[in-house]
């Protein structure tokens, strides 16, 4: 794989290829699950047990093979068994045949790396060996190029030989296409036995499983094998081309089961569905649906396109579009999106709509709810048909900790709000566009906050002289001049009635008091010298 994570932990449909080797073996219903590891062995046993807590981790020591790993695993499973032989006080073993050796019954080997592998196939591997009376059954398949696979020595009769390893086999046994999967059914005891016998004695040096094979033969034990039809069940991946193919075959498979189970799917190239994901009847899948962890869509939603979903629980009816979410709630009937963000712990209610360019953490939205724009609600409570107004944010943060806002229900905020945690705003409460809200606003009151806007006259004329803005209010003013402003309909009332009335006579002009300029009606004003953008006296 060349890579920093050991083979076995590459992912496919949401799991490592061990954690789907592990899977099927665990629906199996086994008394025991053992696993082997070697290379990174703190990664592999850690990815072992978060699938398997009960699982026995085995440590392989550095002699190699297949052969070894085997050996070591039946030995843990040997001293485990007389323990617990001992802890329930049963001295003899099976149906009564002398004291407790160790493992007993059926055994069952896979490799960790043919992630296709389900339990129904293993489960017939156990019937053909239960039902053959075998010693030892081995799950094999036909391929087209079969370099690098043990192959299947077949005597006149059609029964299994032996497996020969690609590297010691000959060109005729090359030329053979039925390959072993390196999945087995042993008897417990003659495995046992035969592993005590294996050597080292190859080209490759290892301790060959294969061999148990041949030794179990030779001492009279039937050898059987189940042929699969479908080669891909038991394909390895040895590089991440290999990976790549049957991560698209495994998520074919599983949108083939749920579109025969009553899921739309309308591009399956571009949709990708983990296989821990659960989908009601009649959800539809738009293209660039992803999928993943343990995902749960209602009946009847519709998710996508191009949205991302980790660990959600949607309800029956909701549209998501062009989102992504993760470790999230949406209630039945719910709309999220398009470019919508939900991270863990938001919860939306029934109906309720999380919309465009919005985004949420650790919050919960009442049923009927809405934050449709532009907005950031982290550790916040929304209560029941509340409606969020454009551009909000709760600023939940003070450098130090983490504040909760809370909305009640049916309130109503303004565009463009900043609510300073912590915070209430009460039931039925409105806020005005552009507030920031630091104080509580209870309910049913309106939360205001801000001076009156002032106008600063002639502002770039005066700091921004000669640019493109005080060109055009330059022209805007020579228009305002030219063009006076149309009446109001109060003072085209009263111009129409002072035209109907005769001119009084003129009075005699009073002389002006000293330094009081006189106005061409009579009147005085007064006049101040004023800063910039003051108020007159």
């Amino acid at each position: 794989m060349k890579s920093a994570t050991p083979k076995v932990l590459h992912p496919l449909a949401g799991r490592s290829m061990l954690g789907h080797a592990m899977v099927a073996a665990r629906d199996l219903s086994p008394q025991r699950i053992a696993v082997v590891v070697r290379h990174e062995r703190d990664l592999v046993a850690a990815a072992a047990l978060e699938v398997v807590p009960t699982a026995l981790v085995v440590d392989q020591d550095e002699v190699p093979g297949t052969g070894r790993a085997v050996q070591c695993a039946v030995e843990a499973l040997d001293v485990r068994a007389q323990a617990e032989a001992a802890v329930h006080g049963v001295p003899i073993g099976h149906e009564g045949r002398g004291p407790v050796e160790g493992l007993e019954g059926s055994v069952v080997v896979l490799a960790g790396d043919i992630p296709l592998l389900d339990a129904a196939t293993l489960s017939e591997l156990l019937a053909a060996h239960h039902s053959g009376g075998n010693a030892v059954t081995v799950l094999t398949t036909e391929v087209d190029d079969a370099t690098g696979y043990g192959r299947i020595v077949r005597d006149e009769q059609g029964g299994v030989l032996s497996i020969v390893e690609h590297k010691d086999a000959t060109p005729e046994q090359r030329a053979i296409r039925e390959i072993n999967s390196s999945v087995y059914v042993f008897d417990a005891g003659i495995l046992r036995g035969a592993l005590r016998q294996v050597t080292q004695d190859n080209s490759q040096g290892e301790v060959y499983l294969t061999d148990v094979l041949q030794i179990a033969r030779e001492g009279g034990g039937r050898i059987g094998a189940l042929r699969v039809a479908d080669p891909l069940l038991v394909e390895g991946a040895n590089d991440r081309a290999q990976l790549a193919t049957l991560r698209a075959e495994l998520n074919r498979r599983i949108l083939t089961r749920w579109m025969l189970g009553g899921v739309t799917v309308i591009d399956p190239a571009t949709t990708w569905v983990d296989v821990d994901v659960d989908l009601g009847h009649d959800v539809t899948l738009l293209p660039g649906t992803q999928l993943h962890g343990a995902t749960t869509i209602g009946a009847g939603s519709t998710i996508g396109p191009d949205t991302t979903l980790t660990d959600m629980e949607i309800g029956a009816g909701a549209t998501v579009v062009r989102t992504h979410g993760s470790l999230s709630v949406i209630g039945d009937g719910a709309s999220v999106g398009p470019f919508a963000y939900l991270r863990p712990g938001t919860v939306l209610g029934e109906k309720g709509k999380i919309g465009t360019f919005v985004e949420t953490k650790n919050s919960t939205i009442g049923t009927g709810s809405k934050v449709p724009h532009l907005s950031y609600v982290g550790d916040a409570t929304i209560g029941e048909h509340t409606n969020i107004g454009a551009a909000s944010i709760t600023v939940n943060y003070d450098g130090v900790s983490k504040h909760r806002t809370v909305i009640g229900s049916h309130a109503r905020t303004g565009a463009d709000n900043m609510f300073v945690a912590p915070v209430t705003v009460g039931d039925g409460a409105y806020t005005a566009a552009g507030s920031v809200i630091r104080r509580d606003v209870p309910a049913g009151a309106l939360g205001v906050s801000g001076a009156p806007q002032r106008n600063v006259d002639g502002w770039v004329a005066r700091r921004r002289p000669g640019t493109a803005a005080a060109e055009a209010a330059a022209r805007a003013h020579e228009t305002d001049d030219e063009t006076p402003p149309p009446l109001g309909a109060q003072a085209q009332a009263q111009l129409a009635e002072a035209s109907a009335t005769p001119p009084a006579p003129r009075p005699t002009p009073v002389p002006a008091s000293p330094g009081v300029p006189t106005v061409p009606d009579g009147s005085s004003t007064t006049t101040s010298s004023t800063n910039e953008g003051s108020s007159p006296r």
